[in-house]
């Protein structure tokens, strides 16, 4: 078994030919996923305009300028709007490091390679300059904007499905409208889910919260630093065992709560077991370690051997390939280098 992924960065302030290629490029994928419960499983568009104009109005003409872009059509200004999406779940592990000496926050995105989009945007959409790693072409499965607020979002371990929104939108939201954590929380507590997730953020001050959010109870917001698969008990087992959420849990909150933890070491722990996991196979594998400083606005994106850095200074577009093989990926171009601190 042997999966490629081409990750790029695509720099691009407001919508334009550079997102209407991405989105001509993956529509033929997402229509099929859209779709693959049916078209009637899925909302009308005036029930997914108003969906978001009553918990997201703000969004509203980013979202109708991306669906001009897209063609106007109906299919697709319904699967842009993430409202009622199919379900769709995913591993991951995120955590916060904040005290005097650090201030940054850790992913691991794991996923089917095929699955993934690969696109990192950088965009000034509505007068706040947002990087983030894009999900069904405006999402947000981690990312940091300009003001140094940063969300991460992780599977909640729940197979509960309900009324709301997919979690990558909620997140665009949060990035585009939001200053600080306070602001998020406002946000996460607020506007419906249709799946269980677990949002890890923080801002440029250090603080930070998770929020367990699910359709069929009220959002639980913890001054939590770490998250993993799982709410507050495990509730899917057969996940829990194969994600190793646990275990990935006391790893992380191990490392969080010892005073000598730095940044660095925090990171390496990414890199290697039980944080970096290899079962590409079954779609549990890391697709990439994303790390986040708040306060200096920067992203950093990495795979064994490979690495691309991004800045709200710097607006170089790059890219490069990674091979997921059984056991590993690899880079097969880009930039080769470990993680260090600047």
């Amino acid at each position: 078994m042997n999966k490629q992924l081409e990750f790029r960065s695509v720099v691009e302030a407001q919508p334009g030919a550079k997102w209407q290629a991405l989105f001509e490029h993956h529509w033929p994928a997402y229509e099929r996923w859209y779709l693959s419960e049916t078209e009637r499983e899925r909302p009308g568009y005036l029930a997914c305009y108003n969906a978001l104009s009553r918990h997201m109005p703000e969004l509203l003409p980013t979202y109708e300028r991306l669906c001009a872009l897209a063609g106007g059509g109906d299919l697709a200004s319904r699967m842009l709007s993430l409202y009622r999406p199919p379900a769709y779940i995913t591993g991951c592990s995120q955590a916060v490091l904040s005290n005097a000496h650090a201030n940054l926050l850790v992913r691991n995105y794991d996923y089917p390679p095929e699955l993934c989009e690969g696109t990192i945007l950088s965009t000034c959409w509505n007068d706040r300059r947002v990087i983030a790693m894009s999900d069904c072409l405006w999402g947000v499965l981690d990312g940091i904007n300009e003001q140094g607020l940063t969300v991460s979002l992780a599977f909640g371990g729940r197979t509960t499905v309900g009324d709301g929104f997919g979690a990558p939108i909620i997140l665009r939201y949060i990035l585009e409208f939001c200053d600080t954590t306070p602001q998020a929380v406002e946000v996460l507590a607020r506007v419906p889910t249709h799946m269980a997730y677990n949002i890890t953020v923080s801002d440029a001050r250090g603080r930070y919260v998770t929020a367990m959010i699910s359709p069929d109870r009220p959002a639980s917001i913890r001054r939590v630093p770490v998250a993993t698969n799982h709410q507050k008990k495990i509730e899917w087992y057969a996940h829990a065992l194969a994600s190793e959420t646990l275990i990935r849990e006391r790893q992380l909150s191990i490392l969080v709560a010892d005073e000598a933890t730095t940044e660095q070491r925090l990171v390496s722990a990414f890199f290697v077991p039980p944080l970096f996991r290899r079962d590409y196979r079954r779609g549990l594998g890391t697709i990439y370690t994303a790390v986040y400083h708040p306060a200096e606005g920067r992203a950093s994106f990495f795979w064994p051997g490979a690495t691309l850095a991004m800045s709200f200074d710097d607006s170089r577009e790059q890219q490069l390939t990674i091979h997921y093989g059984g056991r590993a990926a690899s880079a097969a171009e880009g930039n080769r280098t470990g993680y260090h601190h600047e």
